[in-house]
């Protein structure tokens, strides 16, 4: 008979995870009320920059799983939070929405503007720049492009939220900032220098700060094996793949870097913890 493993927290990814567009997947919500009744610290962490940790607890909430701001973890808040730290003088040069650069001005970061009015091949002095970050911008355009690779070829410092080449949506997938990233890479022969999303040890940085649990302890829930469950393996967690997301039962199987689990939905969770 299978033995619970011994968990004190639980580290869940959201979109594909615990929710897919407004709705949340089922099973969701009874499953983590359980596991918090059991005394399980919970944590949610998205790659997706797109909103601020506020609106992410706000829409958790309001799906029946009641969370506050500091029990989120953003890509754009752990890059936000990192570069105040190590880099608060660089010039950021942002493909990404405005709640990125919102986010990174929060923290005291200075984000370049765009070019208004001007010709798409027309781009600000690359030598102006610092530092180019790439994340999900649904929209980007040439000029955006162009700008980041003259300040790449000039020497600018090459950051990303997250490596995800795709982002799920009820409608299906969306092209996300791995997309971006492969291109610059392509173009420019460089490979980004830091990620800090899933599966980035800053996250998990993070993530260990707020949940103030060995990460033996921590059990890592997300649907991507190249970012939630490699993050979790990397970091010394318990890992689960839940079926929900992009990833399916062959995927999983097949995996160079297999899941402890693997899961159809978050309920199936509760037997397997203790």
């Amino acid at each position: 008979m299978h033995q619970p493993t011994p968990i004190d927290a639980i580290i869940f990814d959201l979109d594909g995870t615990v929710y897919l567009g407004d709705a949340a997947l089922p099973g969701a919500v009874e499953a983590i009320a359980e596991l918090r009744r059991r005394g399980k610290r919970t944590l949610f962490v998205s790659n997706k920059p797109l909103e601020p940790r506020g609106v992410y607890a706000a829409k958790l909430t309001r799906l029946g799983i009641p969370t506050r701001e500091e029990e989120v973890i953003t890509s754009a808040y752990v890059l936000g939070r990192h570069l105040a730290g190590s880099a608060p003088h660089l010039r950021l040069y942002v493909i990404g929405e405005e709640n990125l650069r919102a986010e990174l001005r929060g923290h005291g970061l200075t984000v370049l503007d765009e070019l208004d009015g001007q010709n798409p091949q027309d781009v600000m002095d690359p030598t102006g720049i610092d530092a180019v970050v790439v994340a999900l911008d649904r929209t980007l355009d040439y000029r955006k492009l162009n700008t980041a690779y003259q300040a790449l070829r000039a020497g600018a410092h090459f950051f990303a939220t997250n490596p995800d080449s795709t982002c799920p949506m009820p409608g299906g997938d969306i092209p996300d900032a791995g997309a971006t990233i492969a291109y610059l890479e392509h173009l420019t022969g460089r490979e980004v220098e830091l990620l800090a999303g899933k599966p980035s040890p800053l996250t998990v940085q993070v993530a260990m700060a707020e949940l103030q649990v060995e990460p033996s302890r921590c059990l890592m829930v997300g649907d991507r094996l190249e970012t939630d469950i490699r993050m979790g393996r990397e970091a010394g967690m318990v890992t689960a793949v839940v079926l929900t997301g992009v990833s399916s039962r062959k995927d999983a199987l097949h995996a160079a870097q297999p899941a402890d689990w693997i899961v159809e939905g978050l309920g199936e969770l509760l037997a397997l913890t203790q």
